[in-house]
């Protein structure tokens, strides 16, 4: 499976330590194993899914999309619950 990601998923990745790097590593080889393990939003967010894990005991939020059809999965944005739909939603848009 061919992985791509978004230059926000990226820069997040990027400012995260070392330890949590491997935990976000963990969830993406978790995802390609199984792409329907995120949860399947609705509405303004359909199609694409959210995986949630933990890290450091603060729960953190992986939105991808993946097409049956394809063999690409697309890793969207990384990060807290806290306004992560909002601008998951406007990033969406542009």
């Amino acid at each position: 499976m061919k992985v791509q990601q978004t230059k926000e998923f990226a820069n997040a990745v990027k400012k995260l330590p070392k330890q949590q790097k491997t935990a976000v590593d963990s969830a993406v080889n978790a995802i390609i194993a199984d792409p329907s393990v995120g949860e399947m939003k609705v509405g303004d967010l359909a199609g694409i899914q959210v995986y949630k894990f933990k890290i450091n005991h603060q729960e953190v939020l992986l939105a991808y999309l993946h097409d049956a059809d394809s063999i690409i999965l697309f890793l969207l944005k990384l990060g807290s619950h806290e306004n992560f739909y909002r601008d998951l939603k406007r990033a969406e848009k542009t």
